[in-house]
C-alpha cells in the first residue's frame, strides 16, 4: 500500500498514539464490568399458545367445531411455520409456531394477526365455548422460584402470604414477571344425595335457579333529592356457608333451608389444580422472570435482599427456600468460562514470551489487552452480554488476534537486521504486509459471516460468534498496524545489522537451510506433494463417514429431569400417588441432594431450551438436584433402570437439560393422516421398526390410550313425550358429577366460586345414576333411567393435531450412540413402510435430525454471501483469477486433520463444530494467500520463481508456526466445555494439518499451477 503510511502516522504523533492506547484501556475496564452476565444468549421463543375450554365436548367434536376453524384461519398468519394443537375433553390447546428465521421485530405482528384473525372467526364457533385465550409470552423464563413451607397454613391464607410477596417482588429493579404456583383456589361446594333430592321431588336445577337469585347483585335504583342521590341497596347477598345453608327453597306448597337437603362447607378446588412439592412435601411458590435486558447477578442480589425482608416479616411456621437460583448458575458459569479463559490468555503471552523472546514477546503480548479492550467496549455498546456462547467466542479469538501482531514484529525485526532503522522498520510493516493482513484478516472473519447472518433461532443462539470473533479480529488489525510498531520501537532489542549477503543472512542458522531443501524438493517433486495432499483429503472425507454426528450436546447444568406420564384419563390421584412413589425412591438415593415435583402440569420454564408441559392431570414432572454434579450423567442412568425395574406400569422418561433450542426426544418420526385409528396402525408398525436399533431405548406414543367414558342413549321419542330435552339432561349431569358453579361469594377482593354437585359417593357409584331427577317441562322431575340408558364406551382420550390432520409421533431417547446418527439409520428402515402408506398419510422425520437441517438450512442461505465476500479479498489482494482459484483450493484441506483430530478424540460432530470447521477455511487461505503475496513480491525484486517460493516460505515459517501454535494452544481450555470441545477439537487438528500445508503443500501447487521449473 502507497501513499498514506498508518504506521508512520502513529510514529509521528507518540503522545496520540499513548492517548489512544490509556483510553482503549480505560474503556474496555469500564466496559467489562458494565457487560451483562447470563448462563446462554437470549433466544425468542417463536410460540404462542391458545387455550379453548368447551365443557361437555368430546375430543372429536372440539377437533372438528374448534380446533380445524382455529387452525385454519392461522394458517394465514404472516411468517406462519406450522400450528399443532393437544385436543382432549373440553380442552384444547393450540401452539402456533412462527417461521425459525423470523425476524424478532416481525414477531409482534404476527401475533396481533394470530389474534385479530381468531377473533374475525368467534361467531363462528360454539357460543358456549370459554376463550379463546391467548398467551404470547410463552417464552419467559422463571430464572428464580421459591418454595414457600407451611406448617398450620391453608392455602387461603398461604395466597394471602403468596400475593403480599408478590407485590414486594415486582418493586425490585429487573423484575418482569411473578407468577404462584401450587395454590389451590377455595371453593364453596354444596353437595347432594341423588335419593333423598328424589324423594323430595326436587330437582337440583331448581336448587340452582333459587340460589342464582339469592345471590344476584342487581340494581335497585336511586333516589334523587334536591341536594343528593341516595343509592337504594337490598340485602341478601350471600357471605358464608351459614348464609348458603340459610337458604329457602320452595318444594312444591313447603318452604326448606338448602342445609336440609345439601352437605355445605368450605373448600379447596377438586380436583386440584398443579400442585408444587419440595422433597416428599406439598408446598406453594412464586416463579420470578426477569426484563429483557436486566442483569442477571444484580437481580440476584436485590431478591435475596428483598426475600430476607420478607422472611422476617412472615408468621413463624413458613420458611421460603430457593428452589432455583439461577444468578447463582449465572455468575459460577460466567467463572467458569473466565478461568478458561484466563487460562487461555496465560497460554498465548507465554507462547509469544517464549517464542519471539521476553522483549519481543511483551511487544505482542501487550496488544491483546488493547485489542480486548476495545472489544468489550463494542460488546457493551452491542448489548452482547457474558455469556457461555460470547465468552468461547473470545477464546477462539484469542488465539487468532495475536496473528497480525506477530507478523508486523517479525517483518520489523527481519527489515533492523538487514540495516533498517527503527522507524523506517516499523514503518514497513504497513507498506508490505498490512494489505495482506487486512486481506487475511476479513477472510478469517468472513468465514463466520453464515452464523452472524443466518436466519434461525440456532443462528440466533450461536450469533455473537461472529461479532466477537469478527470485531476482535478487525481490531486486532488496527492494533498491528498502529500501535505495535510504536511499541516496537521502544521494547523491540537492538539488532545488530547484516550489510553483506542479507538475504542469505536472513536464513543463516542450519534449520532454515534445512528446511530451505525441504521446499526445494517439494517443489521439484510436486506431483508427488499434491497426489499424497489429495489422497489424504479423499482419504478424510471417508474417515468423517465414522465421525459420530449430534446437533447440541446436553446441557452441563446438574438438572435431572424426570417426566412421569400415566394412561389418557388417569386422575389427579392417581398421579400424585405415582409420584409418591418416585419421590420415594429419590429419597433412599444418598446421591440426591434434593428434589421438586410439579404434579398436574410441568415445571415453569426454569431454564431457557426447557419446553414446558401443557397442564393435564396425568402428568407430572420431578426436577432433580444431584449433591455433586460429577455424579449427574451416572445417577440418570442409574435412575432410569430402577424407575423401569421398579414401576413399570407407570411411563417415565429420566433425562438431562439440552443445550441450544428446543428438542425434545432426540429420535422423533410423525405419522400423519386423516384417520386417527389407521395413523395408529402405522406408528405401531413405525415402533416395531424403531424398536429393532440396538442403541434406541423407551420407544413410546405422545398419545394413543383411549379413555373410559359413559355414555348417555337418550330415547328422544319418549323423552319428547315426557317435556325432558337433552340439554337438561347434560347440565343436571354435569353439575351432579364434575360440579357447576351456580354464584360466587366476595370476600375482599376475592371471587370464591360455588360449586353444586352431588356427594362423592354419588358421583362414584354408576349405578345411582339412574335415579337422577330430570325437571321436566310440565313440572314433574322424571328419573334419568326412564328417558335414558347408560353405556360404559371408550372414546379419544387426548390427541395432537399438526396443520390439521392427527398427528402421532413415535418418540425415543438413544443410549450409546449420537441421535442423528440413529435416525439415520432408521430412516433407511421405514422405506418399505413408507412405500406401502395410503394416500393422505406419512411418516416424517422429527427430533434432532428436523432441528439440525433447518440450523443448517439457514447457515447454508448465507454460505454464498460469505463465498462471494472471500472472492472480492481475495481478488482484491491478488488480483488475479489463477492465484484467487489457487488460494481457494487449500480452503477444504482442514478437513483431514479435522477427521483425524475428531475420530482419535471420539468426539462428536455437531452444530457448533461446524460452524469452527467453516472458520477453519478462512484460517487455512488467510496464510495461504499472505504466503501467496510474499512469493509474488519476491518475484516482483527479480529473484526466480523457484527462489522467491523457498524464500518466501522459509521467512514465512516463523510467524505461520507461531500464531497457528497460539490458536491451536489457546483452544485446550475449550476443550474442557461439552458445547465448545469437539469445536475446539476440530480447529485444533484442522489447524495442524493446515500449517504443514501451508509449508509444504503451498509452494508445491504454486510450482505446479505456474509451472515453475526447478
Amino acid at each position: 500500500m502507497k501513499g498514506f503510511n498508518l504506521s508512520s502516522w502513529g510514529l509521528q504523533h507518540r503522545t496520540l498514539i499513548i492517548f489512544a492506547m490509556l483510553l482503549s484501556l480505560l474503556l474496555g475496564t469500564v466496559a467489562y464490568f458494565k457487560l451483562g452476565r447470563a448462563e446462554d444468549p437470549n433466544l425468542t421463543i417463536k410460540v404462542m399458545t391458545i387455550d379453548v375450554n368447551w365443557p361437555g365436548a368430546t375430543t372429536r367434536d372440539l377437533e372438528q367445531q374448534v380446533v380445524e376453524k382455529i387452525q385454519r384461519t392461522l394458517q394465514e398468519v404472516p411468517n406462519y411455520d406450522y400450528v399443532q394443537s393437544y385436543v382432549r375433553p373440553g380442552q384444547a390447546t393450540i401452539f402456533l409456531v412462527l417461521k425459525d428465521w423470523t425476524r424478532k421485530s416481525q414477531i409482534e405482528e404476527s401475533w396481533y394477526q394470530a389474534r385479530k384473525r381468531v377473533n374475525d372467526i368467534r361467531q363462528n364457533l360454539p357460543q358456549d365455548i370459554q376463550g379463546p385465550f391467548f398467551n404470547d409470552d410463552f417464552g419467559d423464563t422463571f430464572g428464580s422460584i421459591y418454595a414457600f413451607h407451611a406448617d398450620g397454613f391453608d392455602d387461603v391464607q398461604m395466597k394471602q402470604v403468596l400475593l403480599s410477596t408478590r407485590d414486594h417482588l415486582l418493586q425490585v429493579p429487573d423484575v418482569s414477571k411473578v407468577i404462584l404456583l401450587g395454590v389451590q383456589e377455595p371453593r364453596f361446594y354444596i353437595e347432594f344425595n341423588y335419593a333423598k333430592l328424589a324423594q323430595l321431588g326436587i330437582s337440583p336445577l331448581d336448587l340452582v335457579n333459587e340460589l342464582q337469585k339469592q345471590n344476584a347483585v342487581e340494581p335497585a335504583g336511586t333516589f334523587e333529592g334536591p341536594h343528593a342521590r341516595i343509592y337504594a341497596r337490598v340485602d341478601g347477598d350471600v357471605k358464608s356457608v351459614q348464609d348458603l345453608k340459610n337458604i329457602v327453597v320452595q318444594v312444591g306448597t313447603h318452604n326448606i333451608h338448602l342445609g336440609d337437603v345439601a352437605h355445605i362447607d368450605k373448600g379447596f378446588i377438586d380436583p386440584p389444580q398443579m400442585s408444587m412439592r419440595r422433597n416428599g412435601e406439598r408446598v406453594t411458590g412464586l416463579a420470578v422472570s426477569m426484563t429483557e435486558k436486566g442483569d442477571i447477578l444484580s437481580l440476584g442480589k436485590h431478591l435475596d435482599q428483598r426475600i430476607k425482608e420478607v422472611q422476617e416479616n412472615l408468621p413463624a411456621g413458613i420458611f421460603i427456600e430457593k428452589v432455583v437460583d439461577q444468578p447463582s448458575l449465572v455468575e459460577h458459569s460466567v467463572n467458569e468460562f473466565l478461568g478458561h479463559f484466563i487460562l487461555a490468555l496465560g497460554i498465548v503471552l507465554a507462547v509469544s514470551l517464549f517464542a519471539l523472546g521476553v522483549r519481543t514477546g511483551i511487544v505482542v503480548a501487550l496488544s491483546v489487552p488493547l485489542v480486548l479492550g476495545i472489544t468489550f467496549f463494542f460488546m457493551w455498546r452491542l448489548d452482547i452480554n457474558l455469556q457461555r456462547i460470547s465468552l468461547g467466542a473470545l477464546i477462539i479469538a484469542l488465539g487468532l488476534l495475536v496473528d497480525d501482531a506477530i507478523i508486523a514484529v517479525e517483518m520489523m525485526q527481519v527489515k533492523m537486521e538487514e540495516g533498517l532503522d527503527r522507524f523506517k522498520a516499523a514503518s514497513f510493516a504497513w507498506s508490505n504486509t498490512a494489505f495482506p493482513m487486512l486481506t487475511g484478516t476479513l477472510i478469517t472473519a468472513a468465514g463466520f459471516v453464515p452464523v452472524g447472518f443466518a436466519l434461525s433461532s440456532t443462528s440466533e443462539f450461536t450469533g455473537s460468534i461472529f461479532w466477537v470473533v469478527g470485531i476482535s479480529l478487525i481490531v486486532s488489525w488496527f492494533v498491528a498496524v498502529l500501535f505495535t510498531p510504536f511499541l516496537g520501537t521502544i521494547l523491540l532489542p537492538k539488532v545488530q545489522p547484516h550489510h553483506s549477503h542479507s538475504s542469505k543472512n536472513s536464513y543463516r542458522d542450519k534449520l532454515s537451510q534445512w528446511f530451505s531443501r525441504k521446499i526445494a524438493w517439494c517443489v521439484k517433486k510436486r506431483k508427488w506433494v499434491l497426489l499424497t495432499t489429495v489422497l489424504s483429503f479423499v482419504l478424510a472425507l471417508v474417515a468423517f463417514q465414522f465421525v459420530p454426528k449430534q446437533f447440541f450436546p446436553d446441557s452441563p447444568r446438574a438438572e435431572i429431569l424426570i417426566d412421569v406420564q400415566l394412561e389418557e384419563g388417569a386422575s389427579y390421584t392417581a398421579t400424585l400417588n405415582a409420584t409418591k412413589q418416585v419421590e420415594k425412591l429419590l429419597s433412599s438415593d444418598q446421591r440426591v441432594r434434593d428434589y421438586t415435583a410439579y404434579v398436574g402440569s410441568g415445571s415453569p420454564r426454569f431454564y431457557l431450551s426447557l419446553d414446558p408441559e401443557t397442564p393435564k392431570n396425568n402428568y407430572s414432572q420431578l426436577i432433580v438436584y444431584p449433591k455433586d454434579i460429577e455424579q449427574a450423567s451416572q445417577l440418570t442412568s442409574d435412575l432410569h433402570n430402577r424407575l423401569i425395574q421398579q414401576f413399570p406400569h407407570i411411563r417415565t422418561r429420566v433425562y438431562r437439560l439440552e443445550l441450544g433450542p428446543t428438542v425434545g426426544y432426540p429420535v422423533q418420526f410423525r405419522v400423519r393422516g386423516k384417520d386417527p385409528e389407521k395413523v395408529r396402525e402405522i406408528a405401531a408398525e413405525v415402533r416395531d421398526i424403531m424398536r429393532q436399533h440396538p442403541n434406541v431405548r423407551d420407544v413410546n406414543f405422545q398419545w394413543n390410550e383411549r379413555s373410559k367414558a359413559i355414555r348417555f342413549i337418550i330415547n328422544q321419542e319418549r323423552a319428547r313425550s315426557l317435556g325432558v330435552s337433552s340439554q337438561d339432561i347434560s347440565r343436571t349431569l354435569q353439575m351432579l358429577l364434575s360440579g357447576y358453579t351456580v354464584t360466587q361469594i366476595r370476600e375482599g377482593t376475592e371471587l370464591i366460586d360455588v360449586v353444586a354437585r352431588a356427594k362423592a359417593d354419588n358421583r362414584l357409584d354408576t349405578a345411582q345414576m339412574g335415579q337422577i331427577t330430570i325437571r321436566a317441562s310440565n313440572g314433574k322431575n322424571i328419573p334419568l333411567d326412564q328417558v335414558a340408558e347408560l353405556r360404559p364406551v371408550l372414546e379419544e382420550g387426548g390427541i395432537w393435531i399438526r396443520n390439521r390432520l392427527p398427528t402421532l409421533s413415535v418418540r425415543a431417547d438413544v443410549s450409546g450412540a449420537q441421535a442423528p446418527d440413529v435416525s439415520k439409520q432408521i430412516e433407511p428402515m421405514l422405506n418399505d413402510l413408507r412405500k406401502m402408506l395410503p394416500i393422505g398419510y406419512s411418516i416424517e422425520t422429527g427430533g434432532t435430525i428436523e432441528e439440525s437441517a433447518k440450523a443448517d438450512t439457514a447457515i447454508q442461505s448465507v454460505m454464498p454471501v460469505m463465498l462471494l465476500l472471500w472472492a472480492i479479498f481475495l481478488m482484491l489482494q491478488l488480483q488475479s483469477f489463477s492465484r484467487m482459484f489457487m488460494v481457494v483450493l487449500t480452503a477444504p484441506l482442514g478437513m483431514i486433520g479435522v477427521s483425524l483430530a475428531l475420530l482419535i478424540t471420539r468426539a462428536p460432530f455437531g452444530f457448533v463444530a461446524t460452524l469452527g470447521v467453516i472458520a477453519l477455511a478462512g484460517m487455512i487461505m488467510r496464510n495461504s494467500v499472505i504466503l501467496v503475496d510474499q512469493i509474488d513480491r519476491n518475484i516482483s525484486t527479480g529473484q526466480t520463481p523457484e527462489q522467491a517460493i523457498i524464500q518466501a516460505t522459509v521467512g514465512r515459517t516463523r510467524p505461520v508456526l507461531l500464531t497457528a501454535l497460539a490458536a491451536i494452544l489457546a483452544m485446550i481450555p475449550l476443550t474442557l466445555s461439552t458445547l465448545w470441545g469437539p469445536m475446539a477439537i476440530a480447529i485444533m487438528g484442522g489447524l495442524a494439518v493446515a500449517t504443514i500445508l501451508t509449508l509444504f503443500f503451498v509452494p508445491a501447487l504454486y510450482a505446479a499451477w505456474f509451472r515453475v521449473k526447478s
